[in-house]
Protein backbone atom coordinates (compact mmCIF):
# COMPACT_ATOMS: atom_id res chain seq x y z
CA UNK A 1 0.00 0.00 0.00
CA UNK A 2 1.68 3.62 -0.89
CA UNK A 3 1.57 6.55 1.05
CA UNK A 4 -1.15 7.72 -0.71
CA UNK A 5 -3.53 4.83 -0.37
CA UNK A 6 -3.15 4.34 3.53
CA UNK A 7 -4.19 8.13 3.73
CA UNK A 8 -7.35 7.83 1.67
CA UNK A 9 -7.60 4.46 3.59
CA UNK A 10 -7.56 6.42 6.82
CA UNK A 11 -4.34 4.23 8.23
CA UNK A 12 -2.29 6.47 10.97
CA UNK A 13 1.47 7.43 8.85
CA UNK A 14 3.69 5.89 11.83
CA UNK A 15 7.78 5.70 11.60
CA UNK A 16 6.95 1.95 11.74
CA UNK A 17 4.41 1.86 9.15
CA UNK A 18 6.47 4.11 6.75
CA UNK A 19 9.34 2.27 6.55
CA UNK A 20 9.30 -0.46 3.92
CA UNK A 21 12.41 -2.42 4.91
CA UNK A 22 14.00 -3.05 8.60
CA UNK A 23 17.43 -5.27 9.13
CA UNK A 24 16.78 -8.66 9.92
CA UNK A 25 17.64 -9.63 13.68
CA UNK A 26 19.23 -12.99 11.95
CA UNK A 27 21.78 -10.06 10.10
CA UNK A 28 22.16 -7.72 13.48
CA UNK A 29 23.35 -11.25 15.36
CA UNK A 30 25.45 -12.50 12.25
CA UNK A 31 27.58 -9.29 12.11
CA UNK A 32 27.63 -9.56 15.90
CA UNK A 33 29.12 -13.02 15.55
CA UNK A 34 31.56 -11.99 12.40
CA UNK A 35 33.00 -9.54 14.19
CA UNK A 36 33.92 -10.60 17.54
CA UNK A 37 35.41 -13.71 15.18
CA UNK A 38 37.30 -11.44 13.29
CA UNK A 39 38.46 -9.66 16.25
CA UNK A 40 39.69 -12.78 18.06
CA UNK A 41 41.45 -14.12 14.99
CA UNK A 42 43.66 -10.72 15.28
CA UNK A 43 44.05 -10.65 18.62
CA UNK A 44 44.87 -14.01 19.53
CA UNK A 45 46.85 -14.90 16.26
CA UNK A 46 49.06 -11.60 16.46
CA UNK A 47 49.42 -12.68 20.58
CA UNK A 48 48.76 -8.98 21.24
CA UNK A 49 46.34 -9.13 23.98
CA UNK A 50 43.44 -11.37 26.07
CA UNK A 51 39.62 -11.19 25.85
CA UNK A 52 38.98 -7.98 27.24
CA UNK A 53 41.03 -6.43 23.49
CA UNK A 54 38.58 -8.99 21.82
CA UNK A 55 35.52 -7.65 23.30
CA UNK A 56 36.84 -3.84 22.43
CA UNK A 57 37.70 -4.48 19.01
CA UNK A 58 34.53 -6.74 18.10
CA UNK A 59 32.39 -3.73 19.34
CA UNK A 60 34.11 -1.46 16.80
CA UNK A 61 33.90 -3.77 14.30
CA UNK A 62 30.63 -4.85 15.15
CA UNK A 63 29.37 -1.16 14.78
CA UNK A 64 30.65 -0.36 11.70
CA UNK A 65 29.36 -4.03 10.57
CA UNK A 66 26.09 -2.71 11.58
CA UNK A 67 26.42 0.32 10.29
CA UNK A 68 27.34 -0.73 6.42
CA UNK A 69 24.29 -3.50 6.44
CA UNK A 70 21.55 -1.12 7.46
CA UNK A 71 22.93 1.47 5.15
CA UNK A 72 22.34 -1.13 2.35
CA UNK A 73 19.03 -2.72 3.53
CA UNK A 74 17.41 0.35 5.28
CA UNK A 75 19.02 3.61 3.86
CA UNK A 76 21.52 5.97 5.08
CA UNK A 77 19.10 7.50 7.57
CA UNK A 78 17.54 4.69 9.64
CA UNK A 79 21.07 3.31 9.67
CA UNK A 80 22.76 6.30 11.02
CA UNK A 81 20.00 6.25 13.69
CA UNK A 82 20.44 2.31 14.34
CA UNK A 83 23.80 3.23 14.24
CA UNK A 84 23.75 5.61 17.22
CA UNK A 85 21.10 3.90 19.16
CA UNK A 86 23.04 0.59 19.25
CA UNK A 87 26.15 2.81 20.86
CA UNK A 88 24.40 4.00 23.42
CA UNK A 89 23.11 0.70 24.46
CA UNK A 90 26.82 -0.90 24.06
CA UNK A 91 28.03 1.86 26.20
CA UNK A 92 25.33 1.18 28.94
CA UNK A 93 26.31 -2.58 28.80
CA UNK A 94 29.95 -1.89 28.67
CA UNK A 95 29.60 0.76 32.01
CA UNK A 96 27.81 -1.95 33.92
CA UNK A 97 29.55 -5.15 33.15
CA UNK A 98 32.94 -4.01 35.19
CA UNK A 99 29.89 -3.27 37.85
CA UNK A 100 28.38 -6.72 37.26
CA UNK A 101 32.39 -8.51 37.26
CA UNK A 102 33.03 -7.38 40.65
CA UNK A 103 29.73 -8.20 42.44
CA UNK A 104 30.17 -11.57 40.83
CA UNK A 105 33.60 -12.33 42.24
CA UNK A 106 32.80 -11.03 45.59
CA UNK A 107 29.68 -13.29 45.59
CA UNK A 108 31.69 -16.21 44.46
CA UNK A 109 35.15 -16.14 46.04
CA UNK A 110 33.03 -14.49 49.42
CA UNK A 111 29.97 -16.90 49.92
CA UNK A 112 32.14 -19.49 51.38
CA UNK A 113 32.48 -18.11 54.85
CA UNK A 114 29.25 -16.97 55.63
CA UNK A 115 28.75 -18.55 58.25
CA UNK A 116 28.08 -18.15 62.08
CA UNK A 117 31.36 -17.92 63.00
CA UNK A 118 32.90 -15.49 61.12
CA UNK A 119 29.78 -13.27 62.36
CA UNK A 120 29.80 -13.90 66.05
CA UNK A 121 33.68 -13.97 66.28
CA UNK A 122 36.35 -12.14 66.05
CA UNK A 123 40.10 -12.64 65.33
CA UNK A 124 41.75 -12.41 69.11
CA UNK A 125 43.60 -15.11 69.56
CA UNK A 126 43.37 -17.01 66.50
CA UNK A 127 46.84 -18.24 64.82
CA UNK A 128 47.95 -18.64 61.60
CA UNK A 129 46.82 -22.23 60.92
CA UNK A 130 43.54 -21.96 62.65
CA UNK A 131 40.62 -21.60 60.41
CA UNK A 132 38.05 -19.75 62.50
CA UNK A 133 38.44 -16.57 62.87
CA UNK A 134 35.61 -13.84 62.09
CA UNK A 135 34.65 -10.00 61.56
CA UNK A 136 32.71 -9.37 64.18
CA UNK A 137 34.95 -6.53 65.74
CA UNK A 138 35.30 -5.10 62.57
CA UNK A 139 31.38 -5.67 61.95
CA UNK A 140 30.71 -3.78 65.32
CA UNK A 141 33.78 -0.82 64.70
CA UNK A 142 32.46 -0.39 61.04
CA UNK A 143 28.82 0.52 62.53
CA UNK A 144 30.04 2.97 64.97
CA UNK A 145 32.62 4.75 63.59
CA UNK A 146 30.19 5.32 60.70
CA UNK A 147 27.32 6.03 62.33
CA UNK A 148 28.89 8.42 64.78
CA UNK A 149 30.60 10.16 61.72
CA UNK A 150 27.15 10.53 60.28
CA UNK A 151 25.34 11.76 63.24
CA UNK A 152 27.82 14.47 63.28
CA UNK A 153 28.21 15.25 59.36
CA UNK A 154 24.46 14.90 58.44
CA UNK A 155 23.09 18.12 60.65
CA UNK A 156 26.45 20.07 59.50
CA UNK A 157 26.76 19.29 56.20
CA UNK A 158 22.55 19.94 55.86
CA UNK A 159 22.58 23.15 57.97
CA UNK A 160 25.54 24.26 55.94
CA UNK A 161 24.22 23.75 52.68
CA UNK A 162 20.66 25.37 53.48
CA UNK A 163 22.88 28.57 53.94
CA UNK A 164 24.54 28.59 51.03
CA UNK A 165 20.97 27.91 49.33
CA UNK A 166 18.78 29.96 51.13
CA UNK A 167 21.15 32.78 53.08
CA UNK A 168 24.51 32.75 51.28
CA UNK A 169 25.02 36.28 49.11
CA UNK A 170 27.68 37.74 50.12
CA UNK A 171 31.87 36.93 49.96
CA UNK A 172 31.56 34.61 52.75
CA UNK A 173 29.57 32.41 51.16
CA UNK A 174 31.77 32.45 48.16
CA UNK A 175 34.76 30.85 50.77
CA UNK A 176 32.57 28.34 52.20
CA UNK A 177 31.70 27.29 48.64
CA UNK A 178 35.76 26.93 47.32
CA UNK A 179 36.71 25.29 50.55
CA UNK A 180 33.95 23.01 50.27
CA UNK A 181 34.82 22.39 46.24
CA UNK A 182 38.52 21.55 47.57
CA UNK A 183 37.18 19.43 50.52
CA UNK A 184 35.83 17.23 47.92
CA UNK A 185 38.97 16.12 46.76
CA UNK A 186 41.08 16.03 49.59
CA UNK A 187 43.00 12.30 50.01
CA UNK A 188 41.47 10.70 52.84
CA UNK A 189 45.23 10.15 54.37
CA UNK A 190 45.52 13.77 54.69
CA UNK A 191 42.04 13.98 57.03
CA UNK A 192 43.44 11.04 58.97
CA UNK A 193 46.51 12.90 59.55
CA UNK A 194 44.94 15.68 60.28
CA UNK A 195 42.56 13.86 63.17
CA UNK A 196 46.12 12.47 64.32
CA UNK A 197 48.17 15.26 64.89
CA UNK A 198 44.87 17.26 66.38
CA UNK A 199 42.85 15.18 68.36
CA UNK A 200 45.07 12.29 69.27
CA UNK A 201 47.63 13.74 69.96
CA UNK A 202 46.78 17.05 70.99
CA UNK A 203 43.17 16.63 72.59
CA UNK A 204 43.16 12.92 73.44
CA UNK A 205 45.70 13.51 76.17
CA UNK A 206 43.73 16.08 78.05
CA UNK A 207 41.27 12.77 78.55
CA UNK A 208 44.14 9.90 79.42
CA UNK A 209 46.02 11.60 81.79
CA UNK A 210 48.30 13.37 79.18
CA UNK A 211 48.80 9.68 77.32
CA UNK A 212 47.57 10.18 73.35
CA UNK A 213 45.06 7.10 72.48
CA UNK A 214 43.40 6.12 69.46
CA UNK A 215 40.22 5.24 69.36
CA UNK A 216 36.45 4.67 66.96
CA UNK A 217 35.63 8.39 68.00
CA UNK A 218 39.02 9.59 66.28
CA UNK A 219 38.27 7.46 63.33
CA UNK A 220 35.08 9.01 63.03
CA UNK A 221 35.37 12.61 63.20
CA UNK A 222 38.30 11.72 60.15
CA UNK A 223 35.52 9.86 58.32
CA UNK A 224 33.29 12.98 59.11
CA UNK A 225 35.45 15.26 57.14
CA UNK A 226 35.39 13.10 54.43
CA UNK A 227 32.02 12.88 54.62
CA UNK A 228 30.78 16.81 54.68
CA UNK A 229 31.69 18.14 51.01
CA UNK A 230 29.97 15.82 50.01
CA UNK A 231 26.91 15.84 51.49
CA UNK A 232 27.31 19.82 51.59
CA UNK A 233 27.42 19.44 47.69
CA UNK A 234 24.86 17.03 47.05
CA UNK A 235 22.40 18.91 49.41
CA UNK A 236 23.00 22.27 47.60
CA UNK A 237 22.22 20.68 44.53
CA UNK A 238 18.49 19.27 45.15
CA UNK A 239 17.61 22.20 47.32
CA UNK A 240 18.42 24.61 44.20
CA UNK A 241 15.77 21.63 42.22
CA UNK A 242 12.73 22.71 44.44
CA UNK A 243 10.46 24.70 42.36
CA UNK A 244 10.83 28.57 43.26
CA UNK A 245 6.36 28.59 43.12
CA UNK A 246 6.98 26.75 46.07
CA UNK A 247 8.78 28.74 47.75
CA UNK A 248 6.97 32.13 46.87
CA UNK A 249 3.50 30.33 47.79
CA UNK A 250 4.60 29.69 51.44
CA UNK A 251 5.79 33.21 51.43
CA UNK A 252 2.49 34.72 50.40
CA UNK A 253 0.85 33.02 52.72
CA UNK A 254 2.78 34.29 55.56
CA UNK A 255 5.40 31.35 56.60
CA UNK A 256 8.20 32.43 57.79
CA UNK A 257 11.75 31.49 56.13
CA UNK A 258 12.64 29.20 58.32
CA UNK A 259 9.49 27.17 58.38
CA UNK A 260 9.24 27.34 54.49
CA UNK A 261 12.70 25.50 54.64
CA UNK A 262 11.59 23.20 57.34
CA UNK A 263 7.91 22.24 56.34
CA UNK A 264 8.15 22.68 52.54
CA UNK A 265 12.11 22.49 50.92
CA UNK A 266 13.43 20.25 52.77
CA UNK A 267 10.66 17.18 52.12
CA UNK A 268 10.62 18.19 48.70
CA UNK A 269 14.37 17.53 48.35
CA UNK A 270 14.53 14.78 51.01
CA UNK A 271 15.31 11.86 48.58
CA UNK A 272 17.87 13.63 46.95
CA UNK A 273 19.26 14.14 50.21
CA UNK A 274 18.86 11.07 51.50
CA UNK A 275 20.75 9.55 48.14
CA UNK A 276 23.79 12.29 48.84
CA UNK A 277 23.84 11.02 52.15
CA UNK A 278 24.03 7.42 51.33
CA UNK A 279 27.23 8.58 48.94
CA UNK A 280 29.15 9.83 51.66
CA UNK A 281 28.16 6.75 53.96
CA UNK A 282 29.61 4.60 51.37
CA UNK A 283 32.52 6.35 50.72
CA UNK A 284 33.15 6.27 54.70
CA UNK A 285 32.45 2.69 55.46
CA UNK A 286 34.90 2.26 52.93
CA UNK A 287 37.80 3.74 53.93
CA UNK A 288 41.09 2.20 55.06
CA UNK A 289 43.97 4.54 56.02
CA UNK A 290 41.82 7.46 58.23
CA UNK A 291 40.92 3.85 60.71
CA UNK A 292 44.46 2.83 60.57
CA UNK A 293 46.28 5.80 61.55
CA UNK A 294 43.94 7.09 64.16
CA UNK A 295 42.01 4.10 65.68
CA UNK A 296 44.81 1.70 65.26
CA UNK A 297 42.97 -1.45 64.74
CA UNK A 298 42.14 -4.33 67.02
CA UNK A 299 41.70 -8.14 66.51
CA UNK A 300 38.93 -7.93 69.91
CA UNK A 301 36.05 -6.32 69.97
CA UNK A 302 35.69 -3.11 71.71
CA UNK A 303 32.37 -1.65 72.35
CA UNK A 304 33.53 1.76 73.39
CA UNK A 305 34.42 3.76 70.83
CA UNK A 306 35.81 6.41 72.92
CA UNK A 307 38.64 4.44 74.52
CA UNK A 308 40.73 1.71 73.20
CA UNK A 309 41.83 0.52 69.47
CA UNK A 310 39.44 -0.70 67.20
CA UNK A 311 38.89 -2.09 63.84
CA UNK A 312 36.49 -1.50 61.11
CA UNK A 313 35.52 -4.07 57.53
CA UNK A 314 37.89 -1.99 55.39
CA UNK A 315 40.85 -2.27 57.77
CA UNK A 316 39.97 -6.08 58.51
CA UNK A 317 40.35 -6.89 54.60
CA UNK A 318 43.03 -4.66 54.14
CA UNK A 319 44.71 -7.18 57.15
CA UNK A 320 43.78 -9.93 55.78
CA UNK A 321 44.93 -9.67 52.34
CA UNK A 322 48.36 -8.98 53.18
CA UNK A 323 48.31 -11.89 55.97
CA UNK A 324 50.45 -14.66 55.13
CA UNK A 325 48.07 -17.32 56.65
CA UNK A 326 46.29 -19.22 54.02
CA UNK A 327 42.40 -18.92 55.46
CA UNK A 328 43.26 -15.04 55.62
CA UNK A 329 42.44 -14.36 51.78
CA UNK A 330 39.23 -15.97 52.60
CA UNK A 331 38.35 -13.80 55.32
CA UNK A 332 39.58 -10.88 53.45
CA UNK A 333 36.92 -11.59 50.49
CA UNK A 334 34.09 -12.83 52.80
CA UNK A 335 34.39 -9.18 54.58
CA UNK A 336 34.55 -7.39 51.91
CA UNK A 337 31.58 -8.98 50.39
CA UNK A 338 29.72 -8.26 53.97
CA UNK A 339 31.08 -4.59 53.75
CA UNK A 340 29.03 -4.46 50.46
CA UNK A 341 26.19 -6.01 51.72
CA UNK A 342 26.11 -3.43 54.65
CA UNK A 343 26.14 -0.43 52.31
CA UNK A 344 23.44 -1.80 50.32
CA UNK A 345 21.34 -2.24 53.16
CA UNK A 346 21.92 0.92 54.60
CA UNK A 347 20.90 2.34 51.16
CA UNK A 348 17.60 0.74 50.43
CA UNK A 349 16.45 1.11 54.21
CA UNK A 350 17.14 4.98 53.67
CA UNK A 351 15.37 5.23 50.54
CA UNK A 352 12.40 3.44 51.58
CA UNK A 353 12.33 5.70 54.96
CA UNK A 354 12.50 8.83 52.32
CA UNK A 355 10.02 7.70 50.43
CA UNK A 356 7.41 6.49 53.32
CA UNK A 357 7.92 10.43 54.55
CA UNK A 358 7.30 11.97 51.23
CA UNK A 359 4.15 9.84 50.60
CA UNK A 360 3.10 10.34 54.55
Amino acid sequence: MSLLESEAAGVAMTPENIRSRRLPIATNLGVAVAALAVAAVIVYGFGIGGWVLVVVLGTAFYLAGLYAAATRVEGRRSARDRFWKTLIYTACILAVLPLAAVVWTLVTKGIARLDGNFFGTSMNNIGARDPDGGAYHAIVGTIMQVGLATLMAVPLGVLGAIYLVEYGRGRFALTVRFFVDVMTGIPSIVAGLFILSFWVLKVSPIFNDGTPRFSGFAASLALTVLMLPTIVRSTEEMLRLVPGPLREGAYALGVPQWKTILKVVLPTALPGIVTGVMLAVARAAGETAPVLLVAGGAAAINFDPFAGNQSSLALFVYQQAGDASKYAPQRAWTAALTLVALVLALTVAAKLLARRNRLS
